[in-house]
């Protein structure tokens, strides 16, 4: 039996909440990702993970060193570090003569491999080589998908997916206008899938709502599709579903009473809610 498969009872308050931090949850836990390079990694594609971790902080997990292993082969040690991290989303880079400057994009389910986009590096540009003003550490993004691939073709609209789960953040429920501080854009277009990162400037307009600009931020990537790993339509499905603890029943809330006067006569309406629907009568 694996050592992180079995079964620990926590000896400390400490090992304790650990544990339960780690237990399923109704609303899960904000996705972190762990970014791995390959035995045979380069400068330009451990330079791209550094990028991609930049923009990650604080839900990210950087490993400095290198890790000899295929993912499209042998997926037990993205398992395991999967588990050992306590990550739900990997990138993993590597670079050899069939495939170089590789960016392997992909998430998990239970702690298993439930999908994966195996990406090419075309062209790239660090964010310390655009010398501009960065936005602080653990800014949640805008995210921007242009293209028609993206809502036709399946490999397509599986990337979008993983990109929108590997980027967006935290979930929030409000939103000020100082916090939209930056963009990443994805166009997909003659089979080439261009990565740009801007940030977000708010000018004076002269009226209450301000003026936007974008300045390019970093990193800046043109990508190609190559090799893809999909789930099943039925795991897929199973991924995606919600607990039932979740689910908003549809129940009878009550009849509410409404008196209104015009001239000489009054009109009354009784409302019922019955699953979702609303009825109206009218009272003579």
């Amino acid at each position: 039996m694996d050592a992180l498969d079995r079964v620990v009872k926590p000896k400390t308050k400490r090992a304790k909440r650990f544990l339960e931090k780690r237990e399923p949850k109704l609303s899960e836990n904000i996705k972190n990702a762990m970014l791995i390079k390959g035995g045979n990694a380069n400068l330009t594609v451990t330079q791209v993970l550094r990028d991609v971790y930049a923009l990650k902080k604080p839900y990210g997990v950087l490993y400095k060193k290198k890790n000899i292993t295929r993912p499209f082969e042998d997926q037990t040690s993205l398992e395991f570090f999967s588990k050992k991290s306590d990550c739900s989303l990997f990138m993993f880079g590597s670079h050899n003569k069939k495939r170089p400057n590789n960016l392997v994009i992909g998430r998990m389910y239970d702690y298993h491999v439930l999908d994966m986009i195996e990406l090419g590096i075309e062209k790239f540009v660090s964010l310390k080589d655009i010398k501009n003003s960065k936005c602080p550490e653990g800014t949640k993004p805008m995210l921007i998908f242009a293209g028609d691939d993206f809502d036709v073709t399946e490999d397509y609209r599986r990337l979008k997916s993983l990109l929108i789960d590997f980027f967006r953040g935290p979930t929030v429920s409000n939103i000020r206008l100082a916090g939209l501080e930056y963009v990443l854009h994805f166009t997909a277009l003659n089979g080439k899938i261009y990565f740009r990162s801007y940030k977000l400037l708010l000018k004076k307009s002269g009226c209450r709502t301000p003026r936007i600009e974008l300045e390019e931020m970093g990193p800046s990537l043109d990508l190609v599709l190559r090799r893809t790993h999909l789930a099943s339509d039925d795991l897929y499905k199973l991924s995606m579903k919600t607990p039932k603890a979740l689910k908003v029943r549809n129940q009878q809330i009550g009849a509410i009473f409404i008196c209104t006067f015009h001239s000489s006569f009054q009109k009354g309406f009784v409302a019922y809610y019955i699953r979702g629907h609303t009825k109206k009568r009218s009272i003579k």
